[in-house]
């Protein structure tokens, strides 16, 4: 027998939601994470999470804490700053093996392990982070309303961002590395056809200067001679790395790491097995997209063990 019906791995807001509704619905519960609120933690005023008008990154990760900590009793468990280094089948038995070497089993499993940034490396990037270089901007661009920006990143979410960003700041320059746009053309189109956006192919950005905060960034251009733009803000977009590693070797990923999930259940294609939020190949990846796929998964993965 089990040690537990589910366990869930990760404390962002997709398992902050999974593991209430666990607990609301009796399921004994094993919740892993090794730190809490996911990738908003690095911002510092949230003002899309639903129910708040401003939150900042440190206090939404506490906020999930103290949320979860109000269910642990009898049937849910909290286990804080481990990683999930394996996670195995044996027959109908789930096993993960944690970083101190420790293992749990059960019935189910739901992964909301999330996914973290592809950092930008160039010199200045790490020193202005949180400082007008940012990787959210559905967090931080209202920030920047009525200033110059940049968007790192030709792919779809460069383009998406740009797009979010054209709504406030007063003009955005969007520079990619390859000699063409890798988002959509319709995308393209439709983003560079606005009056205040600007696209650049071709270049490599080589340093984001400022004093306290980000005052520009250098780059060079397609014919390698290095130019200044002027800038309040930084907004990277150059991939996600998901944190799927421990799950390789049993569930199906895609090209990008992602765990490949049914959208209508988040099944993954290992019965047993749900997952939901930033680690999975879905379209978007928002804080409360995360949250309210996983409780979604959490109702499949209810209903599924209660009629076994």
């Amino acid at each position: 027998m089990p040690e537990y019906d589910l366990i869930i791995i990760g404390g962002g807001p997709a398992g902050t939601a999974a593991g209430v509704y666990a607990s609301r619905k009796r399921l004994k519960t094993l919740l892993i994470t090794k730190e809490w609120g996911g990738q908003s933690t690095v911002s510092s005023d949230i003002q899309n999470w639903i129910g708040t008008n401003s939150i900042s990154g440190e206090n939404l990760a506490k906020s999930f804490r103290e949320h979860l900590y109000a269910y642990a009793d009898e049937v849910l468990t909290v286990k804080e700053k481990t990683l999930v280094r394996k996670l195995e089948k044996t027959g109908e038995l789930f096993s993960v093996t944690m970083e101190d070497a420790s293992i749990a089993t059960a019935g189910a499993v739901l992964i909301t392990s999330g996914s973290k940034r592809r950092q930008l490396t160039a010199p200045g990037a790490a020193e202005f982070e949180n400082k007008g270089l940012t990787y959210c901007a559905s967090c931080d661009g209202p920030l920047f309303a009525g200033q110059d920006v940049a968007v790192i990143g030709g792919g779809n979410a460069g383009f998406e961002t740009a797009a979010q960003l054209l709504a406030y700041a007063k003009s955005v320059t969007l520079l990619h590395h390859g000699t063409s746009f890798k988002a959509d053309p319709v995308t393209i189109e439709r983003v560079l056809s606005h009056p205040n956006m600007k696209g650049l192919t071709g270049v490599e950005t080589t340093a984001i200067v400022g004093d306290k905060f980000v005052s520009g960034l250098r780059y060079k251009n397609a014919s390698g001679e290095e130019e200044l733009l002027p800038v309040a803000g930084v907004f990277v977009e150059i991939g996600m790395i998901p944190n799927s590693d421990f799950a390789a070797d049993l569930i199906p990923l895609d090209e990008y790491k992602r765990i490949k999930i049914d959208p209508w259940t988040q099944k993954t294609e290992v019965p047993g097995i749900w997952a939901a939020g930033d680690c999975t190949n879905i379209k978007y990846h928002q804080n409360n997209i995360s949250a309210g796929d996983a409780v979604r998964a959490l109702e499949d993965i209810y209903v599924t063990l209660k009629t076994k």
